[in-house]
């Protein structure tokens, strides 16, 4: 049976860590508030976006002049592979997964014939394509 001063030592931890669980998660909602107001503050612009992207697609005809030269459809020839990888490690399987698809992308499009470019940005993307080609 534990004495009064184990008991007492033993409620004071209990209080100690009920003021750190408590300023814990007084952080994690200032964090939390902050997310959201970034949210709510980046509406507009997403709101604004869809309706110029909408306008556009309603004025593209599928027909034979595009009304723009960027719009038109062409065989494509070349093609560009922005990689973004880490810095650093500690990521857990995300770098690996990541080179792991771009050279699967680099794979099978090089093999229909295409020419493909690759830009490599992290340390970790570029180090494992500059020893691979």
């Amino acid at each position: 049976m534990p004495n009064v001063l184990d008991l007492r030592r033993r409620i004071r931890s209990v209080k100690s860590t009920q003021q750190i669980t408590r300023a814990m998660k007084m952080v994690a909602a200032a964090r939390l508030r902050r997310a959201q107001e970034r949210v709510i503050s980046a509406r507009p612009y997403a709101d604004q976006m869809l309706a110029v992207l909408s306008s556009v697609a309603a004025r593209i005809e599928r027909t034979e002049q595009p009304i723009h030269p960027l719009l038109a459809e062409r065989p494509v020839k070349k093609l560009l592979l922005v990689l973004i990888t880490s810095d650093r490690g500690l990521a857990g399987a995300f770098n690996a997964n990541l080179i792991r698809a771009a050279q699967y992308y680099l794979s099978s499009h090089r093999g229909q014939g295409r020419e493909v470019f690759l830009i490599a940005g992290g340390r970790k993307g570029r180090d494992f394509f500059r020893r691979r080609p």
